[in-house]
């Protein structure tokens, strides 16, 4: 539900920026906006605005803040979308093993 509302809110930025409509858009600049506020908001703030309505937020796997290049890697890999398509027996999708984070409930 987190990825549906910080998708909206891309979606959302981008027309506004750009000037699309909801019916005529790029995705490719949506992904882009989508992808960049993922790696911002998670390494400032450690949470994402759909992150955060939900409770959940972003740690390393030591328990500690994500830093700035997990939330940067954890994006680009999500915004590629496979990663996040496999997950492992801790529910656990590939883009949070690669990058070394996990998400919580607060």
């Amino acid at each position: 539900m987190a990825l549906i509302i910080d998708w909206a809110i891309a979606l959302a930025l981008t027309c506004l920026i750009w000037g699309y409509t909801l019916l005529d858009y790029d995705e490719f600049v949506v992904l882009t906006v989508f992808v960049a506020l993922q790696a911002l908001l998670l390494a400032v703030f450690g949470a994402s605005v759909g992150h955060r309505l939900l409770g959940l937020r972003l740690i390393s796997l030591t328990g500690g803040r994500a830093g700035l290049w997990r939330p940067v890697v954890r994006s680009v890999l999500l915004g590629l979308a496979v990663p996040a398509l496999v997950w492992d027996s801790d529910q656990r999708g590939f883009h949070d093993k690669i990058a070394g984070t996990v998400l919580i409930r607060r």
